[in-house]
């Protein structure tokens, strides 16, 4: 079983490992999506934490169909973060008409140095789940963090169920749900799907900001974001996930 943290930040890349989880995946800029981590961050957590730490590499916001010179910016990140300590990496391409990029996902892969890679949720607005899952398949990739292909998880429950199918008759990378996680369904998934063994979620709780004075009127990035609000994981909600998830199913 596994509970996987997605974290943006030192505050909580700590409150998950208290609060029980079994890897990170390491990030900046989760409130756009998660974009590629800073390599001083992850020297920072593991600093202070042996944890197995996967890094996201995105370059920016928006689609996954990457140019040329995204490539070379992202297969440089991930030989960078390696040797900073990452023990694997989540990424994806897509090709414009919404299939998998296996050429620019090899071409990631390669610069790995045999890390484990899950493929991140560009599997989720792919043309089709199911060749994509295959495409995974023979890219030897260990995981796929998945919805099911929908806004979240619970609604995208019966594709998962297909994707577990796939996952065993392939003996393929493991079903990594991700996408509205919580406890609560945490425990409705496995109950479901009792083959159901790994899942993501970024835990987040909103901290007001100390500030006493603030200037309204003045955005500093995205239009209606709170920017008097951070957000961080919270260890509390990663302690009742990581029960859920290790709680005994009822007969």
């Amino acid at each position: 079983m596994l509970l996987e943290v997605c974290v943006d930040s030192y505050s909580s890349a700590m409150a998950a490992v208290r609060g029980g989880a079994d890897r990170l995946e390491l990030c900046s800029a989760l409130a756009v999506g998660g974009l590629s981590p800073w390599r001083t961050l992850l020297a920072q957590i593991r600093k202070d934490t042996d944890i197995p730490i996967r890094c996201l590499i995105r370059p920016r916001p928006g689609d996954f169909l990457y140019t040329e010179d995204e490539l070379d910016l992202l297969s440089s990140q991930i030989l960078d973060l390696h040797r900073q300590g990452a023990t694997g990496f989540v990424l994806g391409a897509l090709k414009a008409g919404g299939e998998l990029d296996k050429k620019a996902m090899r071409r990631m892969i390669g610069a790995t140095g045999g890390a484990p890679v899950t493929l991140h949720r560009a599997f989720d607005v792919a043309r089709n789940q199911e060749d994509a899952y295959l495409d995974a398949v023979n890219l030897g990739l260990d995981a796929v963090l998945t919805s099911g292909g929908a806004a979240d998880c619970m609604a995208g429950s019966d594709a998962i169920g297909r994707l577990l199918s796939l996952r065993g008759e392939h003996n393929g990378p493991d079903i990594l749900v991700g996408a509205g996680v919580t406890a609560e369904n945490i425990l409705a998934l496995r109950r479901r799907y009792p083959t159901l063994r790994s899942f993501h979620l970024s835990a987040k709780a909103a901290q007001p900001s100390k500030m006493r004075y603030r200037r309204e009127g003045v955005p500093m990035g995205l239009p209606g974001f709170d920017e008097w609000s951070s957000y961080y994981a919270s260890e509390q909600l990663v302690r009742e996930a990581k029960a859920a998830l290790t709680a005994p199913l009822e007969e």
